[in-house]
């Protein structure tokens, strides 16, 4: 899109200053994402997004969802000594009318943000003081959302973390078979289809009460906290999934993506190890940050939440595959299979660890709880 575009689009937010660049930003992959430099001397500089409606299909509730949550956040650190509610949460920009979007003449959404100055994100953990205070971002945002009614909060993606959702489209795949592909991932099925009893665990726990319904952020990669100029957890951003869940996924779906030596989409699968420094770093910032308004259920819940997420995830990418590649992009014809291969040998390799990361995570849930 061109800068004269943009430019139409910006002036239609509720900008002070004006505007002396607009450049593309970011490594995201859903949204198109712009900084906007501001000409003023010492005045905001902005993040201006496209919204991806063929993912976002409501955007009204994902606005909605959004506005809630960070409202929220922003009320409660006001009342507490030391916040900076501007930098510890994203700042929506309203649009001229009023409204948390902009709709386009050509159909297209458009929000915008406050940019966070002197922030940093990290798409790979590099040290245990950075897993720390990731855990650390990510345990405290979960803390301050503890008591936001999750019912005031849409499902913008339904059934994203079920296991009975994902099970269903997998089998839905298979009796499909669309492009033949199923006699091929014979391995592949059976290493996903054998674990699905034990893999509904958290599933089952909430819906037997066991486990609250939460608001939980449902997108936790490292690269969504930011750091200060010093390492220190900032802000959580990327709040597009923000939507009932159990905190089990959160803590999962961080773990993920921390603790994995190797890429998403890694063909050596022997590379594939589990970083237990990082892992026990992320735990004990996390759950020192949370343990207040952690159940001991919740606490219990949570290695299981490390099986289940790379676990969903490799279900998925199999779906993908099978359905002929439709959903995910792919850079060659196998790619989604070597990613849901790469994700069943980390699940095996965190159930290698799995008595290991639960007494991590007890002994770090007691020892928090003993100390307050």
């Amino acid at each position: 899109m061109n800068s004269e575009n943009l430019l139409s689009i910006i002036e239609k937010f509720q900008i002070r200053g004006n505007v002396e660049s607009v450049e593309k930003f970011g490594s995201g992959h859903i949204h198109d994402t712009y900084r906007v430099k501001n000409g003023l001397p010492g005045g905001d500089d902005y993040i201006l997004q496209r919204i991806n409606t063929s993912i976002f299909k409501e955007v009204d509730m994902l606005m909605r969802n959004m506005v809630v949550v960070t409202d929220f956040l922003k009320a409660k650190l006001s009342q507490m000594p030391g916040s900076n509610p501007d930098k510890e949460v994203l700042t929506i920009i309203p649009a001229v009318d009023g409204k948390s979007y902009v709709v386009e003449a050509d159909g297209s959404y458009w929000r915008f943000f406050l940019f966070l100055k002197d922030t940093r994100s990290y798409d790979l953990v590099e040290t245990e003081i950075q897993a720390y205070q990731g855990g650390v971002g990510y345990g405290r945002f979960y803390a301050l959302l503890s008591d936001l009614d999750a019912s005031q909060l849409g499902e913008v993606l339904p059934g994203f973390h079920c296991i009975g959702n994902r099970h269903n489209q997998l089998q839905d795949a298979i009796s499909k078979n669309p492009v033949d592909r199923v006699k091929d991932v014979a391995v592949e099925l059976s290493a996903i289809l054998s674990r699905v009893p034990a893999m509904s665990k958290i599933r089952e726990m909430g819906l037997s009460g066991a486990l609250p319904l939460r608001t939980t952020h449902n997108d936790t990669k490292f690269n969504n906290v930011l750091l200060d100029a010093n390492d220190m957890a900032q802000c959580v951003i990327d709040l597009d999934t923000i939507m009932p869940g159990y905190v089990a996924y959160d803590f999962g779906d961080a773990i993920r993506t921390i603790v994995n030596s190797a890429e998403e989409d890694e063909k050596e699968l022997d590379k594939i190890q589990v970083n237990m420094n990082f892992f026990e770093a992320f735990a004990r910032g996390f759950i020192k940050a949370a343990s207040g308004n952690l159940t001991r259920e919740e606490a219990d819940s949570l290695a299981d939440g490390c099986l289940l997420l790379p676990y969903i995830m490799g279900m998925r990418f199999l779906t993908d595959y099978i359905n002929g590649d439709v959903y995910y992009k792919v850079k060659f014809p196998e790619h989604n299979l070597q990613r849901a291969r790469a994700q069943i040998r980390l699940v095996e390799k965190l159930e290698e660890q799995y008595d290991s990361m639960k007494r991590i995570i007890l002994d770090a849930y007691s020892e928090n709880l003993s100390a307050k």
